[in-house]
């Protein structure tokens, strides 16, 4: 790959909130991390993966999302959409969850490779970053 993590953590957990008013859960987890590049194929991504807790305390999968991180400075707003794989019937009625990927990272695989898996949408994760680009003009992304 043409991107190395210089400094910072590569992935990291973030605290529960548990939403008593409306279904909108409020987090800040700072991410902050200091990439070096050789070249441009494989910009970065974020793979976000949305868990909840039910009234017993089980966990469960809410849903997957991959949001690229944008290339201009700057703060940036961006919406990234979940989704999850879809739990059958039986699952659904026995409340045991759903089905899970075996490996997160195969939610930043395309569509094309998720073809045969069925879906549905998990709701959408808002996130606020703070991006500051050094020598990107190198291989020329105008900033």
């Amino acid at each position: 790959r043409a991107w190395t993590l210089l400094a910072g953590a590569g992935a990291g957990q973030t605290q529960l909130d548990d939403p008593q008013v409306d279904d909108e859960a409020h987090w800040g987890h700072p991410l902050d991390m200091h990439l070096a590049t050789k070249g441009l194929q494989g910009w970065p991504k974020l793979l976000l993966e949305v868990w909840h807790v039910d009234g017993w305390g089980r966990r469960g999968l809410a849903g997957y999302g991959v949001c690229h991180v944008p290339s201009a400075p700057g703060w940036h707003r961006l919406a990234c959409v979940t989704w999850r794989p879809r739990p059958t019937r039986g699952q659904r009625l026995l409340g045991t969850g759903g089905p899970r990927l075996r490996s997160p990272e195969a939610a930043v695989a395309g569509a094309g490779d998720r073809f045969r898996l069925r879906t549905e949408a998990a709701g959408t994760v808002r996130l606020q970053l703070g991006i500051l680009p050094r020598h990107l003009g190198r291989f020329g992304v105008a900033l």
